[in-house]
């Protein structure tokens, strides 16, 4: 393919220059929204979900193995072909969520594929009611047909749970002006805010990356404008959680889903009582995780109380450096390639053929993605790249979410999504890679424990915090439930869960109440924020596995990640001699935080 990948050349932050910063080529999804290759799919798929209705609808049961082969064959060529027009839609809107062109196009694509896909339908209700011994004979017979058992039976999870084939039409009809309107009024929204320090109007990424700054005036100054901003939009985002939650509520009490998180443990194929251990675990561990190592930075920092905005702030010996492009992109790819050369080649196109979009624009969506698009094509990393250090583990994060994708797309496309629950692992264990390069670089020992702390404090943010997110929304859930949320209700929700997890240190000024505001997990994905925790604890502990030798681990890795979504979490961590449901798995995982934490104490002494 040729390289059109285009730059912005000489970004900057902090008034130093990155270098070129890479943005999206999406002419592998089509050349433009003119292209005629996307008009002919558009009106390939509404007349091939209607031929497939027409051929199948009220005959599923009828079908012998080859007939239901070539049925779920179909069904899949329609996911790709619907998947790549959303993804270019999709990712065109978060390149410029301002621009209300975009917004239109994505729009409008969405609602042709939502009435083409209508017809469609039956085929997940029809499809949930053949009979287990006839459905489990017609495996038997064709290895082809088998191949697709995870995906049957992720699919006859929600049998319990599904409603009459005209509610499900109306329900999938709706969709568009439901929780996905409320979504994207939440984005384009969020994209539009300005906040001012001093003097400065910025957007909410550039904003956020303040509080990562030495200057404790300056943290502080950022925490104002974004609680000012929070404070003047509070009743939208109320709004919006209050419609979310009472929508899900609904579905849920429809479909007998016995609580508001069972839909996504069902999606996620992973037990409640699993994520309950892993909950537990995590906020048993609170006092040895971030109590203790909050104490521990208050006093690095000099302050008898901390503050919302010391939270992430660097140390006080730490360098305020900036790490320009090529240098982030050598170090990842360094980590990599000393891992496994393999790993370095299938990340390698990300960064030569525009695979990523990585520089902070106007109206960009805040955050970072690794998107998979479809498997036919290859995934798009999406950044905010402004030079810290934590912008350079971002990258080796979302570029081991993208290695990952391009393995499990071998898989096809019904069977490469990963569960989120090993969605993380390739992301996380990608981000450990490049912490255990960087650290053995380290030339001395002060340099060492600022090391040690940032990446202690990265995996308090991805373990503590989330699981701190994900009891908020437990709470949040609950309390709708019962009626209307005032904004308050919601901000008392929120420091609950706030102060019990960051510990007595931390003061909390006012204002704070209200950050609950901007997390985008909450309106997109539902309890999506355990997965996060549960990469991570999985990923220490595969580590643990990898640190103690075992000749065979770089195999197994890399057929984990090809699974994609083929295979349970138990089959894919038994080659490991691990497993997630037994309760002291987790405490593998947090206990190697914990060790960071003990160096970090005897560094002290």
């Amino acid at each position: 393919m040729m390289n059109t990948t285009r730059v912005f050349d000489a970004n900057t932050s902090g008034g130093k220059t990155l270098g070129d910063l890479p943005e999206w080529d999406l002419t592998d999804l089509y050349a433009s929204t003119n292209a005629p290759e996307l008009k002919r799919d558009l009106d390939w798929l509404k007349k091939e979900c209607a031929g497939f209705a027409q051929a199948y609808e009220g005959k599923l049961a009828d079908l012998d193995a080859a007939g239901l082969l070539q049925a779920v064959q179909r069904y899949e060529q329609i996911d790709v072909i619907a998947g790549r027009i959303m993804s270019f839609a999709g990712l065109r809107y978060y390149q410029i969520t301002t621009d209300s062109d975009r917004a239109k196009f994505m729009a409008d694509c969405q609602d042709q594929i939502t009435a083409s896909t209508t017809p469609l339908v039956f085929y997940g209700l029809e499809f949930n009611r053949l009979e287990d011994d006839h459905l489990a004979a017609l495996l038997a017979e064709n290895t082809d047909l088998a191949r697709y058992k995870p995906v049957f039976d992720r699919m006859r999870a929600m049998k319990p749970h599904q409603l009459s084939d005209e509610l499900e039409k109306f329900l999938h009809d709706q969709s568009t002006v439901g929780a996905a309107a409320w979504n994207r009024l939440f984005d384009e929204t969020m994209a539009g805010l300005e906040f001012v320090v001093d003097g400065e109007a910025l957007n909410l990424e550039t904003t956020l990356n303040l509080l990562t700054e030495q200057d404790r005036t300056k943290r502080e100054a950022a925490t104002h404008a974004l609680s000012a901003v929070f404070s003047e939009n509070i009743k939208l985002f109320a709004r919006v959680h209050n419609t979310l939650a009472k929508e899900k509520e609904i579905e849920d009490r429809w479909r007998k889903m016995p609580t508001p998180q069972t839909s996504r443990h069902l999606a996620n194929h992973v037990e409640p009582e699993v994520v309950e251990a892993l909950r537990n675990a995590v906020v048993a561990a609170y006092p040895r995780l971030s109590h203790r190592y909050y104490s521990l930075k208050a006093k690095w920092l000099g302050l008898d109380r901390m503050q919302v905005w010391d939270r992430n702030a660097p140390l006080p010996m730490e360098a305020d450096r900036i790490v320009g492009w090529d240098e982030a992109q050598d170090t990842v790819m360094t980590a990599y390639a000393d891992f496994d050369p393999k790993m370095a080649d299938i990340a390698k196109p990300f960064f030569t053929d525009g695979w990523i979009d990585a520089a902070v624009k106007p109206g960009k969506a805040p955050g970072a993605f690794a998107h998979p698009t479809v498997t036919p094509v290859h995934p798009y990393v999406m950044l905010n790249y402004l030079g810290k250090p934590r912008d350079v583990m971002t990258l080796a994060h979302e570029l081991g979410h993208g290695v990952h994708q391009v393995l499990a797309a071998e898989q096809g496309e019904l069977l490469s999504s990963t569960p989120l629950t090993l969605a993380e692992t390739a992301s996380v264990f990608g981000e450990m890679l490049t912490f255990r390069k960087m650290l053995d670089g380290a030339e001395n020992d002060e340099e060492r424990k600022v090391l040690l702390a940032n990446k202690v404090e990265d995996m308090i943010n991805t373990v503590v915090r989330q699981i701190a997110f994900y009891d908020f929304e437990c709470k949040l859930h609950a309390a709708r439930a019962e009626g209307e949320l005032t904004p308050d209700d919601i901000n008392a929700l929120w420091m609950s869960v706030q102060a019990e997890s960051l510990g007595p240190v931390f003061d909390f000024a006012e204002g704070y109440e209200t950050f609950w505001a901007y997390i985008p997990h909450f309106v997109h994905s539902p309890f999506y924020v355990y997965a996060y925790a549960f990469g991570d604890g999985l990923v220490n502990a595969l580590y643990a596995v990898y640190q103690e030798g075992d000749p065979d681990f770089r195999t197994k890795y890399f057929d984990m990640l090809r699974a994609g979504g083929s295979k349970h979490h138990k089959e894919l961590l038994a080659p490991f001699g691990l497993d997630a449901s037994d309760p002291k798995f987790w405490d593998k995982g947090l206990s190697m935080i914990e060790g960071f934490i003990e160096e970090l104490e005897a560094m002290e002494d």
